[in-house]
């Protein structure tokens, strides 16, 4: 058993848990408009589904206002049904090929809504990292069991590993901290 590899492999997963958690965070609205609030809205257009940012440029001008430049304007209606359709509660305002968004103040209630929902998905992440270092850990038990590394090895191995998955854990609850505060900034 290569221990090393084995801890590459528990680093390099946990900050792919930490990437994802950080693109579910963007997709969260908070006070003000974030160019990555439409990131998930999926357009039909050239028959298929594409990404939004595949058919347009969105901006966001103002605080509370997103701009979506649409390159083909016979995409517009498309692009307009797919934000409207998209969950986010917001309606679009179409000018030719421009489409812009205004973002309505949060209510408090709102806001609380998002800290939850913010709340599940650093708490998905928590439980992805610990289920991969459950994994690394039973991958060094199997070594001890098939006589490839002794006890001590195991004891260190996995009090190095330890280490790795508290540090994650602990991005994992700064993100989550700051995602909070700047959904209940006003």
């Amino acid at each position: 058993m290569d221990y090393n590899s084995l801890k590459s492999e528990a680093e390099q997963k946990t900050l792919q848990t930490i990437e994802i958690l950080k693109e579910e965070f963007a997709g969260l609205r908070t006070g003000r408009a974030s160019v990555h609030l439409l990131d998930g809205v999926r357009v039909p257009v050239y028959g298929t589904e594409m990404p939004l940012n595949q058919v347009a440029t969105v901006s966001a001008p103002e605080n509370t206002v997103l701009s979506v430049t649409v390159w083909d304007a016979s995409n517009a209606a498309a692009v307009e049904k797919a934000i409207r359709d998209s969950g986010l509660g917001l309606n679009p305002m179409t000018a030719g090929g421009v489409i812009r968004l205004n973002l309505p103040p949060l209510t408090e209630e709102r806001r609380k809504e998002l800290v939850k929902v913010s709340g599940k998905y650093a708490e998905e992440a928590k439980i992805s990292m610990r289920n991969i270092r459950q994994d690394l850990m039973g991958k060094i038990k199997r070594a001890v069991t098939d006589k490839e590394i002794s006890e001590d090895d195991q004891r260190r191995f996995e009090e190095d590993l330890q280490k790795v998955f508290e540090h994650r854990a602990s991005e994992v609850d700064a993100l989550a901290k700051q995602k909070e505060t700047d959904i209940m900034s006003v």
